[in-house]
């Protein structure tokens, strides 16, 4: 499987998607999420977060100024923003490629602003409007790793609007 679309029509359906998705993650896994302000990227690794063992999911929010914030869990979860960078360029000193092969699990918002930077294999989510309130978000797999994290994924998906 590559490729999954889901529904999700509130935010806590994004958090729980979220949840579902960290529950499967394992050290040095890459999610790579992409969409406009406000789509709901944050709410999503709120629930990666918590999936991936971190207790105090609740504080996790956009970096801000700090571009990066490590949570402590059974794994370490790195949270990154790019949102803020203006070219790829500024990335290139951040040593995202420490965190990408690291110890940890890696969420970054606003990756599409580091294309030639990213993991060749990581999952990539893709968030869109689709109401006020609702969501479609797009996982594409890149690499035999996440493929299978998407077939182990598809099995426990059945409580979501799911197009394959």
């Amino acid at each position: 499987m590559n490729k999954v679309v889901f529904l999700s029509p509130k935010p806590s359906d994004t958090i729980r998607l979220g949840k579902m998705i960290g529950r499967l993650l394992n050290r040095g896994d890459v999610v790579a999420l992409i969409g406009e302000l406000g789509a709901g990227k944050t709410q999503l690794i709120k629930g990666l977060a918590q999936g991936a063992g971190v207790s105090k999911s609740t504080y996790v929010s956009s970096p801000s100024f700090t571009l990066i914030n490590e949570y402590k869990g059974e794994i370490p979860f790195y949270h990154i923003d790019l949102y803020r960078l203006g070219e790829e360029k500024e990335a290139e000193g951040l040593g995202l490629e420490d965190y990408f092969q690291g110890e940890g699990i890696t969420a970054v918002e606003w990756a599409d602003r580091i294309p030639s930077l990213l993991p060749e294999e990581l999952l990539n989510i893709h968030i869109y409007y689709t109401g006020k309130k609702t969501r479609s978000i797009e996982m594409v797999a890149k690499g035999e790793k996440y493929k299978d994290l998407m077939t182990k994924f598809g099995v426990r998906s059945q409580e979501f609007g799911v197009k394959y």
